[in-house]
């Protein structure tokens, strides 16, 4: 304890005196910091109201465009935020993305906006100037974020319990480092709790030996809105951006002293099969976990510099939290960090951070799942039982760490960004993190310019530069919503949190409820407040393509419960299909491939293995279940069909509609047959006895029956 307490002393005396001179050079700049942030809120809102190419017109402008200055590879955050760095200078720019915008690592975070609190305390351990450099960085562009995207983006309060007494003053001293070195651009001042007053605050947690907590300010956001706003930002303002285009080969040329530059990329279109050429000045990698395949497409004997990590999140009920306080776990039992925040109206938790292979589908782990949980279970009250069932979704993103050769694992390797240039004279931008996308993409395209030899208008303008939806929202715009269109208030906060000032486009695409209210706005489940306009406008004017586009980015519904986007999918796919054209077959094909992603990579395939657990019944328990079957397959088949399903409910007085009944079958089917086999029905219910699965219906309407009739059962409750 000494020594921690002395190396906190000595190192935090040491970034205090760091800090006050940098605030000193920093004070010296503000001013000219002012002045690009007011020129480029000027900028803009003179692109407010640029119109935004649709696709096929921006497909046009990589096929007609002679030679842009800059393409970048790649439509993560990154990526995105280089194209809109690069447009800001005046200089010609394209974008492509293999799949989707931010359908990788991006959409799969744990939505902080942060400058890394664990980062500066490896700053303050280890005498590291560059984590200290880091964090500095990272708490300029958490400020930046939030003022240019404040419809996105929002201040979280996130509690450190306290068990032991010493930890006190060790984890307050911390904190306030944090908060010094934020200086003027600090969120809020943290503070301390007592025991009581952190109870009060955040009911749920454990009270045996809770001493106290500290509260400190970082921010949260929408991470995948996030990425599509920067994107279609760097679009309006004349950047030529396009998904579902996979660059398949690079085009190398000859300069004049007769060395070879990368000077473009060929192109495949994965929409509509066809192949296209383009050329650039400069090529920028900004591939996050690809990185090191587009470099070594570019020389085959390069040497790797990055280094895959999967880091797995799980959502939960919104009771596990408070709606507007977080929870961090600064030690779990293997040493690392996990995050437990409320989001969408849920809780997230997470993460875990583990060496992987590269991979287009990361798949969240049953092992990792079963790991968040036991960690969160031991913070929170007895009176919360953390239930295996209750996880509603669950994935893997995986970070690109930048390579440390002498690490031994992937926690100790730090999130720093680096720019790598090729022999061939392509620029690579690897590692950093989510906060910092903004001064990683001018330092890319700062490189660039000097590599490539290019001719920008001016210099960078993105740091105050508002993007897409931000200007002219405030925090009470969803009334006019209410107002004028006659939507929910839960779905015009929705709207207005997601799309900010574009919110009313969408309202005006809503379509009549036939009902006296809400008056516009059907919603695509009934347990969210997403509704049809909104696949709508994600086609007309946010480039979505697909069921998954749809499901995962534009709305957040399938990392919110994978069992709700399940049942929204044939709508989704419906109003997609009018819009793009598709066949029934098509639609088919998208809803397969819908299904698949929920499977495979929202977790849903870990609930299916959880319905098929050992039966382990005493024989009074197995003849109560096995008469439970009886009941619904009344005909003595060995199975149960959506007639028998329609005939029991009829019988218990029960009244749903036959999409309901559907669904509900559905929900337990594991072999996805339609229908449920003896064997089957008698895993589930080992299943809802041990608590993997929770929430089901057809238990529930079971329960309900056997209590009309007075047959003792016991209640248990869907999840994934």
């Amino acid at each position: 304890m000494k020594t921690r307490l002395r190396r906190l002393l000595v190192g935090g005396t040491l970034v205090g005196v760091t800090a006050l001179t940098t605030g000193y050079i920093y004070s010296s700049r503000l001013e000219h910091q002012i002045h690009k942030s007011r020129q480029a809120h000027v900028i803009s809102a003179d692109f407010r109201t640029s119109p935004l190419p649709t696709r096929d017109q921006q497909i046009q402008a990589l096929q007609h465009t002679h030679e842009y200055d800059v393409l970048v590879i790649g439509g993560g955050a990154t990526g995105c935020g280089v194209a809109l760095d690069s447009v800001s200078r005046g200089l010609k720019t394209a974008l492509v993305e293999k799949f989707d915008f931010s359908s990788g690592t991006s959409s799969r975070s744990t939505k902080l906006v942060h400058g890394g609190v664990r980062y500066l305390q490896k700053a303050i351990m280890g005498l590291d100037y560059e984590q200290y450099k880091l964090v500095r960085e990272a708490l300029h562009e958490r400020a930046n974020l939030l003022e240019i995207a404040p419809h996105l983006s929002y201040a979280l309060p996130i509690m450190l319990p306290v068990y032991k007494l010493w930890q006190v003053p060790y984890y307050w001293a911390g904190i306030k480092m944090y908060d010094f070195v934020a200086g003027r651009q600090n969120l809020r001042s943290s503070y301390f709790l007592s025991k009581s007053r952190a109870l009060e605050q955040f009911p749920m947690l454990k009270k045996n030996e809770l001493v106290g907590a500290i509260v400190y300010y970082d921010g949260g956001h929408n991470d995948a809105r996030m990425n599509i706003a920067i994107g279609l930002t760097a679009a309006r303002m004349g950047s030529t951006i396009v998904n579902h285009m996979e660059v398949t080969d690079l085009i190398k040329m000859k300069n004049e002293a007769g060395e070879e530059e990368v000077r473009g990329a060929v192109l495949l279109d994965r929409i509509s099969g066809k192949e296209y050429s383009v050329l650039a000045k400069c090529v920028v990698n900004a591939t996050g976990p690809y990185t090191d395949r587009l470099r070594k497409m570019a020389d085959p004997g390069v040497k790797e510099i990055c280094l895959p990590s999967s880091g797995v999140h799980i959502v939960l009920p919104e009771y596990y939290s408070p709606s507007s306080m977080g929870l961090l776990d600064p030690s779990t039992s293997d040493g690392r960090v996990i995050f437990f925040l409320p989001w969408q109206n849920l809780t997230i938790a997470g993460t875990t951070d583990n060496a992987c292979e590269l991979t287009d589908y990361p798949t969240p782990r049953e092992k990792d799942i079963q790991f968040i949980l036991k960690e969160i279970k031991d913070y929170l009250s007895k009176d919360i039982m953390v239930r295996r069932g209750d996880v509603l979704a669950a994935w893997s993103g995986i970070r690109p760490l930048v390579r440390d050769p002498n690490a031994s694992d992937t926690q100790s390797v730090a999130r720093n960004h680096i720019i790598d240039i090729s022999s061939n004279k392509m620029v690579t931008i690897a590692g950093g993190k989510w906060t910092t996308y903004r001064s990683m993409a001018k330092d890319t395209i700062d490189a660039a310019i000097k590599v490539c030899r290019l001719e920008p208008r001016n210099e960078s303008l993105t740091d105050g530069l508002l993007l897409e939806g931000a200007h002219g929202w405030t925090e009470n715009s969803f009334i006019r919503l209410v107002q004028d269109f006659g939507l929910e208030i839960e779905v015009a906060k929705h709207l207005s949190s997601t799309y900010g000032d574009k919110a009313v486009e969408v309202a005006r695409m809503a379509t009549l409820t036939g009902m006296r209210w809400p008056v516009v706005g059907k919603r695509l489940s009934e347990d969210f407040p997403y509704i049809e306009a909104e696949v709508t406008y994600a086609v007309r004017h946010e480039y979505a393509q697909s069921v998954i586009d749809v499901i995962a980015r534009r709305t957040r519904l399938a990392f919110l419960n994978v069992q709700a986007t399940e049942e929204a999918l044939p709508r989704i796919a419906e109003i997609l299909g009018r819009e793009l054209g598709w066949t029934k077959a098509k639609r088919e094909e998208e809803m397969a491939l819908g299904r698949r992603f929920l499977n495979r990579e929202m977790g849903y395939n870990c609930r299916t293995s959880l319905m098929k657990v050992p039966i382990n019944f005493t024989d009074a328990e197995a003849e109560k279940y096995k008469r439970r079957f009886r009941i619904l397959d009344s005909q003595g088949k060995g199975f149960i069909t959506p007639n028998d399903l329609r005939r029991f409910l009829a019988t218990a007085g029960e009244d749903i509609d036959e999409d309901a009944l559907r669904s509900m079958l559905q929900e337990v089917d594991a072999n996805k047959n339609g229908k449920l086999e003896e064997g089957e029905f008698l895993q589930l219910m080992s299943a809802i006895k041990t608590g993997a699965i929770s929430n089901v219906r057809l238990e529930t309407a079971l329960t309900r029956w056997e209590q009309k009739r007075h047959i003792p059962t016991d209640r248990s409750g869907g999840g994934v």
